[in-house]
């Protein structure tokens, strides 16, 4: 394969001929001399390229190249003359591949984020959006990494299904039905017999209760795709469609699985600092100060454990500082979560054993029937990152919450199953990927960390 220009910029000034191929992002004339600077999506800095007018205008070529144009390009390889970069290259031959007209959107100048959303299709041009797309690249290969160096099994857990695992009822329906005709049932309700399942279903929330039936015949095993959820929240932290990364472990308590939490964080934080180092600290300029040091600070220092109980104790003690002030019993909000992250932990928190009325059905009860065994791993700056459980390994005890929540059975039949051949302790957890690209780039918007997203009232693109 040919070389990208990443990997030009750190070449030796030899004059070797070599060909690259990209977009202009900027061109410059002087009296003589022609300066583009062609970027192909590498990295943040893009190429010089000098073209000698006397060459090259007599065929109009170099006056028809614009912003915004792919161009393959021909030259030596030579030092620069410049103090922004150490190697530029001197234009022999130049092919025009793609024109470009002048109302190219991306001109030479500060674009609004909330401009770039509405040009989706061409904001992974810009500096901001191809960074967060190769950090994004980036910290996906370290999420294999991490489970394949230790022995988990990657699992295809389907997208369409008509178990909703958080019991929530914020699904996307899958159907075939005829919307301006729907068959209805004597009692006139819709008939899913004639449906394509034959029952209602669904696009998935999570892989987690498939992934569990896995994990129990292949110990270790982690899902990483789509899923989908039809939350009404128009903030800076939901997506209709985001990824998940769920890792599910048999033979698994919720200690060990808050220890393969902080391991899987540590590693992935770990893995885009030393492989992004350019686009790391793009980020750190432009986007946000200091967020190296927030990520080498976490990856470095041990996470803090307290349960719920001492972590409402904490937080009742300033109760006063809060838009939504705490008692036993109520969710942690993501003010909360910072505060016990930078002002009484300062530094990454799991706080575990929650009341049961707040957590989902598969989580198992401690013996206090009060609680459950469930953690969340918050971190300065965002709060939660991820979530996760020892699952209820009792086919009694789970059918008990199961109709303890109004939740019906016949919907997880195959589910308690499970419980009944062969059960044993296990747990797993999740971390939404959209976050952890935020928190690692400084992003605020979680709507400009993934290509093209979807939320309620949009669906561009």
């Amino acid at each position: 394969m040919k070389e990208r220009i990443r990997q030009i910029l750190c070449s030796k000034p030899d004059g070797k001929l070599i060909e690259v191929e990209g977009w202009v992002r900027t061109k410059r004339d002087s009296k003589n001399v022609c300066f583009l600077e062609v970027n192909d999506g590498s990295c943040v800095k893009g190429l010089q390229v000098v073209a000698d007018k006397a060459c090259f205008n007599n065929d109009g070529l170099l006056s028809s190249v614009t912003t915004g144009a792919a161009v393959r390009c021909r030259g030596l390889l030579v030092e620069s003359q410049g103090q922004a970069q150490a190697v530029e290259l001197n234009l022999k031959e130049l092919e025009l591949v793609g024109p470009c007209p002048s109302d190219y959107p991306l001109q030479k100048k500060r674009h609004t984020i909330e401009f770039l959303r509405e040009i989706a299709y061409l904001r992974p041009r810009t500096n901001l959006i191809g960074a967060v797309m190769r950090v994004r690249s980036t910290l996906a290969y370290a999420v294999h990494s991490f489970f394949q160096e230790n022995g988990f099994v990657y699992v295809n857990t389907p997208l369409i299904t008509t178990s909703d695992c958080e019991g929530a009822g914020e699904t996307f329906q899958v159907t075939t039905l005829d919307l301006d005709n729907v068959p209805r049932t004597k009692e006139g309700k819709v008939d899913y017999s004639a449906d394509f399942f034959g029952k209602k279903a669904s696009l998935t929330v999570s892989g987690q209760l498939e992934g569990e039936s896995y994990a129990l015949a292949l110990k270790n095993i982690y899902t990483f795709g789509p899923t989908f959820r039809a939350e009404n929240s128009n903030t800076t932290r939901h997506l209709a469609e985001f990824w998940m990364v769920e890792p599910e472990m048999a033979f698994c308590d919720l200690e060990l699985d808050e220890e393969i939490a902080e391991s899987f964080l540590k590693y992935i934080f770990s893995y885009v600092l030393e492989h992004c180092r350019e686009d790391m600290e793009f980020f750190d300029s432009f986007v946000l100060k200091g967020n190296i040091d927030t990520l080498r600070h976490v990856i470095e220092t041990p996470f803090a454990r307290m349960t719920y109980t001492d972590a409402i104790r904490e937080l009742e003690k300033v109760n006063s500082q809060f838009e939504y002030p705490v008692h036993w019993g109520s969710d942690i909000q993501t003010e909360h979560e910072k505060y016990l992250t930078e002002v009484v932990c300062r530094r990454p928190v799991i706080v575990t054993d929650y009341p049961k009325e707040i957590k989902a059905f598969y989580m198992k009860q401690n013996e206090d029937g009060k609680t459950v065994r469930g953690m969340d791993v918050l971190v300065p700056r965002l709060g939660e990152i991820i979530g996760g459980s020892e699952r209820e390994a009792d086919y009694d005890k789970l059918l008990a919450r199961i109709n303890e929540l109004g939740l019906n059975p016949d919907d997880y039949w195959w589910y308690l199953e499970t419980r009944r051949f062969g059960s044993v302790p296990h747990a797993g957890f999740g971390l939404g990927f959209e976050r952890a690209v935020q928190y690692v780039t400084g992003v605020a918007n979680i709507r400009d960390v993934i290509p093209y997203p979807r939320y309620s009232r949009s669906a561009e693109f």
